[in-house]
């Protein structure tokens, strides 16, 4: 049986989703049967299977525990861009930057993907904090996607991704590298400096402490059912110094959550 004929039994998309679930808290709904089947099918070719069910017997045993992530990984969606939701950038560059005082200085990107997001960050710190480098300044930037974390640790870029980006930014924080025959670029050492990068399920304990000045958790939550939202807003507030600020994603908010912090705009608030 060719490999492009495989489906996916309704036993085995439930299995999956459960397993998917309990390691990250990300839901598959019903309605995700394709989008499931044709993700795993990369790793059953990857991994030079011959169908799905020998695939789903392996993550089953003890060898294929390390498995596991690899197909969390594979079902997790990655859509980011430079300077995404530009207005949450304007409102740090305006406000929230002027209002931090001392040296210390704490940034998190809790689902920083490829790392758009946080080098987008690193960027409007260097545009507007003159003496940057002479301030304790770190930005974590976390996932669970290590496919994602190590697109990030290159820092590689097409030219469709920074389009947003103006000349003179792309020429003050880019170099241009060839990448084939198409051009790509390359976030300079002096933005990558100011961001760590490491891996991070949200669902586990968090190693950090913080205090943090700014959160970033945008368009991750919308994977996650209530509870686990309710959850995750409780531990960015603990995370949080107060008067620090939590961005989230458009499409999510906060109106479906128990939560203390203060409404600031949309898809913005403040503890």
């Amino acid at each position: 049986m060719s490999l492009t004929t495989v489906e996916l039994n309704d036993k085995q998309f439930k299995k999956v989703s459960q397993m998917v679930y309990r390691l990250s808290g990300i839901i598959l709904k019903e309605g995700k049967e394709a989008l499931v089947r044709a993700r795993l099918m990369k790793r059953v070719r990857a991994l030079r299977m011959g169908s799905i069910d020998a695939y789903m017997k392996y993550i089953d045993s003890d060898e294929g525990v390390g498995e596991l992530i690899s197909m969390v990984d594979a079902m997790t969606t990655n859509k980011t861009s430079f300077f995404r939701e530009a207005e949450h950038f304007n409102f740090l560059r305006e406000k929230i930057l002027p209002e931090i005082k001392g040296p210390k200085m704490r940034f998190w990107s809790a689902a920083c993907s490829s790392g758009e997001e946080p080098f987008s960050l690193a960027i409007t710190l260097r545009e507007n904090i003159a003496d940057i480098d002479a301030r304790d300044c770190l930005i974590l930037a976390t996932d669970i996607s290590r496919r994602m974390l190590e697109k990030a640790r290159r820092a590689v870029y097409s030219q469709e991704t920074i389009r947003a980006l103006t000349v003179p930014l792309i020429r003050k924080y880019f170099k241009k590298i060839t990448n084939g025959a198409t051009p790509a670029f390359q976030v300079k050492d002096h933005v990558q400096g100011l961001v760590r990068l490491a891996w991070l399920n949200l669902m586990n304990p968090w190693p950090m402490t913080g205090p943090f000045n700014v959160i970033f958790c945008r368009n991750a939550m919308i994977y996650f059912d209530r509870s686990t939202q309710q959850k995750l807003i409780t531990r960015f507030w603990d995370l949080l110094q107060p008067g620090g600020y939590l961005f989230v994603g458009k499409s999510e908010g906060l109106s479906g959550v128990s939560h203390k912090f203060n409404y600031v705009q949309p898809a913005t608030y403040r503890k």
